[in-house]
């Protein structure tokens, strides 16, 4: 079994900000693999979708534990499911890497971001697999990183927004059918 685990934080609120990257992806992966609508499982603190691909049973989650308490609905899937961290895959937006990019890594420290930090800290490991979305419009980080993150994204980057979904749902694809090393040399150019 895979986990696939996008971050964000709760509520209609935040639905369009850029924190919800990962809940962005993990909504077009299921849609484009045809996955069961997402249900509010209270065993998992998540929105949680289950299906098949490539004959391997995936799970779906968005935990509903906001950002930075990521790491407890995150570790209450991996005690439930009786996985391991390194049948996860957790997606989160990265304001370090360009809009309309994504970088995959594993074993990695949190570099910072504290959904990431958070799972860490809960799971007391990081030999997990993360993809970044880079979240960054411009060359410049922003002055108040906090508040850009929770900023939703402009209609002049809809696009790039669009384009990174996209990308994320075939490195996903690619990973569950070929495994890491092959998802990483071809997405992380």
């Amino acid at each position: 079994m895979k986990i696939i685990i996008g971050l964000g934080n709760p509520g209609e609120k935040f639905k369009n900000t850029r924190h919800n990257f990962g809940f962005m992806a993990v909504d077009a992966f299921a849609e484009k693999n045809n996955f069961p609508d997402f249900a509010l499982s209270k065993k998992y603190s998540s929105f949680i979708s289950e299906g098949i691909l490539a004959g391997e049973k995936i799970l779906l989650a968005k935990p509903q534990t906001f950002m930075n308490e990521s790491g407890k609905a995150t570790k209450k899937i991996i005690s439930n499911t009786e996985q391991q961290p390194e049948d996860i895959i957790v997606i989160h937006d990265d304001i370090d890497l360009a809009l309309g990019t994504i970088k995959i890594s594993k074993n990695r420290g949190s570099a910072g971001h504290k959904g990431v930090e958070s799972i860490i800290t809960n799971l007391g490991k990081e030999n997990f697999i993360r993809i970044r979305m880079g979240i960054l419009p411009g060359s410049m980080k922003p002055k108040n990183p906090e508040k850009f993150v929770i900023g939703n994204f402009k209609k002049e980057e809809d696009e790039l927004k669009d384009k990174a979904v996209e990308i994320v749902a075939r490195a996903l694809t690619l990973l569950i059918n070929e495994g890491a090393e092959k998802a990483m040399n071809e997405f992380n150019k």
